[in-house]
């Protein structure tokens, strides 16, 4: 699939707010509500757009825990340590990269106790060499 002006700024108003209504996208946008409509279908056919998320701010005043957790996997165990770890609701992003680790894992949870559970989770994970995991504290910028 082409991309072109128009979906590049229905891509950059989705990064915004993934649940506008397509009807505020229209708005936003300058476009047809049907247009919109077809675009968007067309980019997640395409598998250009892969899902639609929820950003939290938590009511009690509490905030999300979040970490980057770099894993170290056993010889030929990426593919079975991977799709365990993809089944794991608590982590929002999984990548492979390259160096001393396998997989950067992006985890959110809501609290020190769901946090300290998926660690355990993931180090005892059959194929898990090691792994490090930094907490995010603020953000930057």
């Amino acid at each position: 699939m082409d991309i072109d002006g128009q979906d590049r700024a229905l891509i950059a108003q989705l990064k915004l707010d993934g649940r506008m209504s397509v009807t505020k996208l229209a708005a936003e946008l300058g476009m047809a509500r049907g247009t919109v409509q077809k675009r968007m279908a067309a980019l997640v056919r395409a598998g250009i757009v892969k899902r639609f998320t929820v950003e939290l701010d938590l009511p009690d005043g509490g905030e999300m825990i979040e970490a980057v957790s770099l894993i170290r996997i056993e010889g030929t165990a990426t593919r079975a340590v991977t799709a365990r770890l993809r089944q794991m609701a608590e982590i929002s992003s999984l990548h492979s990269t390259n160096g001393n680790w396998d997989l950067v894992a992006m985890i959110q949870v809501a609290n020190l106790h769901r946090f300290d559970h998926v660690l355990h989770r993931i180090r005892d994970m059959k194929g898990v060499l090691n792994s490090e995991t930094c907490l995010l504290l603020n953000r930057a910028g």
